[in-house]
């Protein structure tokens, strides 16, 4: 049996563009109360600090956040696809090529770690 992950950029919280202690940028689906029922568990300063933590590992290998969330997932045990939107033909683009990152152990571990600071996040293994 695989798995086929939904959401794998937890709704845009994985693409950096929500920040600990800022208001949702106007037009996302962090900003319209008509929709924002699904990610407002997300919205929080702990999660949203766990991402910036994220954002800096991504960093670190020269990737976008959004390229080390995806690489993460696909590299889960059992996983076998991932199901992205976008609202723009270069998102496409650029989340494709998490395909290609390769994530070193340590790197995993880090990862791991990060996620784990938030209970409803930790990694299941």
């Amino acid at each position: 049996m695989v798995k086929v992950v939904f959401s794998p950029l937890a709704q845009g919280i994985l693409t950096g563009k929500y920040k600990p202690g800022q208001q949702a940028p106007a037009g996302t689906r962090g900003a319209d109360d008509s929709v924002n029922g699904v990610i407002r568990s997300y919205l929080r300063d702990e999660v949203l600090g766990m991402v910036a933590q994220l954002d800096e590992v991504a960093a670190g290998l020269g990737v976008k956040l959004s390229q080390l969330a995806l690489a993460w997932v696909l590299r889960q045990p059992g996983v076998s696809s991932a199901l992205i939107a976008a609202s723009k033909p270069a998102q496409v683009q650029e989340n494709a090529q998490a395909v290609d990152i390769v994530l070193q152990p340590d790197t995993l571990e880090t990862i791991d770690r990060i996620l784990s600071q938030v209970a409803s996040f930790a990694p299941a293994r």
